[in-house]
């Protein structure tokens, strides 16, 4: 018995959703060091997993959700969730949790804004039997202050 091919719908998809480039980086690891010239501490350069199509995409629903401390007269925590989805080929390697996802160009017509914008990726990219692209959840780095 044949199984469900699905390559033809796999260019097709990649053709008509991964338009832009995205990167999927491993933190550097390392304590920062200081840059005299700068007066500035620098992280350990991060190494590029992969660099190629893709996109990210809200996750759904509403975004920048509070997430609450699971304990009852608690207050809430300060901070909020931004779940994404980043979409890849499923020839790109499986990201792994907290791997940096940035976009690093959008195609033309694009929204222009998400260029240099971070994510973190919250667990390994998924995986199916039946994969047109392969998803990778994701959450929006708010904290590092340059806006992104």
């Amino acid at each position: 018995m044949a199984g469900l091919d699905l390559s033809a719908l796999v260019l097709m998809v990649e053709g008509m959703i991964l338009l832009d480039t995205v990167r999927f980086s491993r933190p550097g690891t390392g304590q920062p060091v200081f840059n005299e010239t700068t007066g500035e501490y620098e992280y350990p350069v991060a190494e590029t997993v992969y660099e190629g199509p893709g996109a990210v995409q809200p996750a759904g629903g509403a975004l920048g959700g509070v997430s609450v401390v699971p304990l009852p007269n608690l207050p809430w925590t300060d901070e909020t969730r931004s779940p994404y989805r980043a979409l890849t080929p499923l020839s790109a390697p499986v990201a792994e949790r907290d791997m940096i996802v940035t976009v690093v160009a959008v195609h033309a017509g694009g929204d222009a804004a998400l260029i240099g914008r971070q994510w973190r990726a919250q667990d390994p990219g998924g995986a199916g039997t039946l994969g047109v692209v392969r998803i990778t959840a994701l959450d929006q780095i708010t904290q590092n202050g340059d806006g992104a």
